[in-house]
């Protein structure tokens, strides 16, 4: 690269390198109020970096930054265009919120003194994520994908219960399998084109896309995608991984990670497959549509009989995903925001939930829903945060969760789809019985006998009423949610014919 360019110029490489070389950090400070003060400078510093790069992707264009000087597709690419700067700024805005949260809620096996190890494993799964989405190789995709899915496990495996090590190991054994395919399918599109490169994999690709080794390769990476993204029935991980995790890890996980894997499902898919390929070839669409309305209905079925509050809203997360991979099967504009839309949306508010969650979890030492009882009149703030929070995910009009399926509405009537924009109603409807059960506990109930509690504290309370409060002024807001949605959209549906 140039040698006139400026420090400003160099921020793509530095939202990856500032976490990823952050991380190691940790291990020298150890002292355990430093390492945390270390650690939230390090993310908050991430966020302004998405911020600026997304400002400035929707003033001036696409940005590309070449590392070390070599053009590619002989060297690496970090390619920075709108739906890039969204999902940059979704990741590093929730790994902020959610750090930000009192470290009590952690509630790791870790001692005070080695909880060093938390955040070291916290900025490396920062850094996994922000790298897999700004990199323009696909190569980088798996290696980064790697990285944050390794400090993933080892967060997973933080929890206080032993039943979080089988979590872990469990999320390890998929993910392997995810990964492994993944790397099938790379490898399989290098050996008929001979590029890494994102850009130049879609020239190439485009007189091969009715070889068997390309459609092979195809198959590969959406399974590999679908397995780290929660896509029902690969799901079996996600409940477990979010129920025994601590409580700030299940916070961070649900809002990133998932959220990465439907992005560069997005990626695959439009940036080098293209629309022609993927769902008039293909059909995609014939095998996703039903298995997103499968989840979008079995994730609520299964939330509305749990017993453990934490499990409940795991199981909510993968009705969740199926809502974002039925805009993607719509592919048409209004089907495709809302796909997008819902990535922030259902990102904030599910994290807000978790940190709801932890906020509970720390008076109560358990969150066990029939043992919520009254706690509506003891714990104000953290039974609104969850009311709130599960308004969104019913999508009550002046909620986030409201603009995402106003969209898929609008996509499946676009399509023709009537019977889908009812599907996407009745779904909503599943949801409001797993919410209305909470409200009817923590309100409407007799406090179970015990100690009064008191509210948890403000350092906890602040960070969750930040995420929970975004799905309100999103809600109404939808300017720099819903409608950078759209122009991502209309870019990604641009990409290729």
């Amino acid at each position: 690269m140039s040698d006139s360019l400026t420090w400003s110029d160099h921020l793509p490489v530095l939202q990856v390198v500032l976490p990823l070389l952050s991380a190691p950090l940790c291990l020298l400070v150890r002292r355990h109020p430093w390492t945390r003060a270390f650690a939230l400078l390090v993310v908050w510093g991430s966020f302004g970096i998405a911020v600026t790069l997304l400002r400035r992707v929707l003033a001036t264009g696409p940005i590309s930054y070449h590392l070390g000087g070599w053009a590619p597709p002989l060297g690496i690419e970090y390619r920075v265009t709108v739906i890039t700067g969204f999902v940059l700024v979704v990741v590093s805005l929730i790994a902020a919120v959610v750090l930000l949260c009192d470290s009590r809620a952690a509630a790791t096996r870790l001692a005070l003194e080695r909880r060093y190890l938390y955040y070291a494993a916290y900025l490396l799964a920062v850094a996994g994520l922000l790298g897999m989405t700004i990199t323009g190789d696909v190569f980088n995709v798996f290696v980064f994908l790697e990285i944050s899915s390794l400090a993933s496990y080892s967060l997973i495996s933080m929890g206080r219960s032993s039943r979080s090590l089988m979590a872990a190991y469990s999320y390890l054994v998929m993910g392997t399998i995810g990964a492994t395919f993944v790397l099938l399918g790379i490898g399989m599109l290098y050996s008929m084109t001979g590029t890494l490169n994102m850009a130049d994999l879609a020239v190439l690709l485009r007189p091969q896309l009715g070889s068997r080794t390309v459609s092979v390769g195809f198959a590969f990476l959406i399974v590999g995608l679908s397995v780290k993204l929660a896509v029902f029935p690969l799901h079996q991980w996600l409940p477990n991984a979010y129920t025994y995790a601590p409580a700030k890890v299940s916070a961070f996980l649900a809002g990133t990670a998932t959220k990465v894997s439907y992005y560069v499902l997005l990626r695959v898919i439009f940036t080098i497959f293209g629309v022609g390929f993927v769902f008039e070839a293909s059909r995609l669409h014939l095998a996703l549509l039903p298995l997103s309305i499968l989840a979008m209905f079995g994730g609520s079925i299964a939330a509305i009989y749990q017993a453990d509050l934490g499990r409940l809203l795991a199981y909510s997360s993968i009705a969740q995903v199926g809502y974002m991979t039925l805009g993607l099967s719509l592919h048409n504009a209004d089907g495709l925001t809302g796909g997008i839309v819902h990535l922030f949306n259902h990102g904030v508010t599910k994290s807000g939930l978790f940190l709801a969650v932890a906020c509970l979890g720390y008076r109560l030492g358990h969150v066990r829903v029939e043992r919520l009882a009254g706690l509506g009149r003891q714990m104000p703030w953290s039974c609104g945060a969850l009311v709130v929070g599960g308004l969104s995910l019913i999508g009550v009009p002046g909620t986030a969760g409201f603009v995402s399926k106003w969209y898929l509405v609008l996509g499946a009537l676009e399509r023709g789809w009537v019977w889908v924009a009812f599907l996407i109603l009745l779904s909503s409807l599943l949801a409001v019985v797993y919410v209305w059960r909470l409200v009817e506990i923590v309100y409407f109930r007799a406090p179970m006998p015990g100690t009064p509690l008191g509210e948890a504290p403000l350092s906890m309370l602040v960070p969750t009423w930040i995420l929970i409060g975004a799905t309100l002024v999103f809600g109404l807001w939808t300017g720099p949610t819903a409608g950078v949605a759209r122009r991502a959209a209309a870019e990604l549906l641009g990409a290729l014919p």
